[in-house]
């Protein structure tokens, strides 16, 4: 009798402790994410996901510098702790409905809006073969009872739900394109906006808005050269360059991020494309290893869907003699970050290596290279047409 008194007065304590640990509050600051767990590379941690800010967070733990949160029963995720501010006001509810749904399209864009009770924490992921988009909402339970899609939509030919879990809402957007063009999921009120972009009608290079990102700048030197001490920044600002002249000349619109010796940090370049809105991201680097005898060109990019972009622009890179170093996917450079387009990071060759540093230094390498770029992608935009 005196050990089970014993084990609920503990029991008890432990849940007042709990109760107490609990924080309730919303994501705030610029551009929130949440991450899968506490491990860092020198990328920082795996995104699970960037999240609108205003969104409800209930903080279960804490570390240094993270707040773990309740997403639902059996899911967590950490966001960092600058991205959360304490809100004594909310009350957490034991469930939020889901309302109705409407599918819709503009010229541009596809736009599906569900109605929700409160403004939620979410995820999306990228599905190709067949191509769609899907979003679980967490701590959402369906009373959704119709779904209206107008024949206004482009892009998005079905979309439909899942209760995966009681807590766990899951959205489905089937598209009617292979590629990904780019979405992006944001609040209006407590309204949930699903928007996609529709392939562009005219698949010509001269028709696009190509985004070019020279790596580093201003204060952030990136690598320096094994035997030259060349500085990153400055030679991915010179070929971002030739790619810039590659591009007019083929009568695309071309946006630099920067045009100088600049420094900008990463959530400057994602407003800057954010506002811009670029039908594709292109971001050149230089590579460095502590290995000298590593060399090559690679591609990066994180989500499945704007793979095909990498894929092309590697294989036409290779034509210049460089070994192939790898396609690398679910890479967590802030650039690859957003869903919003198709983008493809180029490390175009290795600083660290005497062979490639030496390709790197002549000025006739950095027009092939802006050549390869644009006949990679004028190659990726041909396979879309058929």
């Amino acid at each position: 009798m005196i050990r089970l008194l014993l084990i609920i007065f503990f029991t008890s304590i432990i849940g007042k402790i709990s109760a107490q640990s609990v924080l309730i509050g919303k994501t705030t600051g610029v551009l929130p994410f949440l991450e899968y767990g506490l491990g860092e590379d020198r990328l920082g941690g795996a995104k699970m996901t960037n999240l609108d800010t205003g969104i409800i967070v209930k903080v279960i733990d804490s570390s240094a510098a993270k707040y773990r949160v309740a997403l639902s029963k059996n899911h967590d995720a950490y966001i960092p702790k600058s991205n959360f501010i304490k809100d004594s006001s909310i009350r957490i509810k034991p469930y939020y409905l889901t309302g109705s749904w409407l599918l819709k399209g503009d010229d541009k864009y596809d736009y599906l809006s569900i109605t929700l009770d409160e403004k939620l924490p979410y995820k999306s992921i990228q599905l190709i073969n067949p191509s769609k988009i899907v979003i679980d909402i967490y701590g959402a339970t369906s009373n959704t009872n119709w779904i209206t899609q107008r024949t206004s939509a482009k892009e998005v030919k079905n979309v439909y739900y899942d209760q995966a879990e009681d807590d766990v809402f899951r959205v489905t957007l089937e598209l009617n394109h292979p590629q990904h063009w780019g979405y992006s999921i944001y609040y209006e009120g407590k309204k949930l906006i699903v928007k996609v972009k529709q392939q562009p009608e005219n698949l010509q290079i001269s028709k696009m808005k190509i985004a070019i990102d020279a790596g580093h700048g201003g204060s952030n030197n990136g690598a320096d050269g094994i035997t030259t001490k060349i500085k990153e920044k400055d030679y991915t600002l010179l070929m971002a360059q030739q790619l810039q002249k590659a591009l007019q000349k083929e009568k695309a619109t071309v946006l630099m991020i920067r045009e100088k010796d600049t420094t900008l940090s990463m959530p400057e370049r994602i407003q800057m494309l954010k506002n811009e809105v670029p039908d594709f991201l292109i971001s050149i680097h230089l590579n460095s290893s502590s290995k000298d005898s590593i060399k090559g060109v690679s591609t990066y990019y994180r989500y499945i869907g704007f793979r095909p972009l990498t894929q092309y622009i590697l294989a036409s890179m290779k034509t210049l003699g460089l070994e192939d170093f790898g396609n690398i996917g679910s890479f967590n450079f802030s650039l690859n970050g957003p869903t919003d387009y198709p983008n493809c990071l180029v490390e175009v060759a290795f600083l660290s290596n005497k062979e490639d540093e030496q390709k790197i230094l002549d000025p006739k390498f950095h027009k092939a290279v802006a050549q390869k770029i644009v006949s990679g992608i004028k190659n990726w935009l041909k396979s879309l047409k058929h």
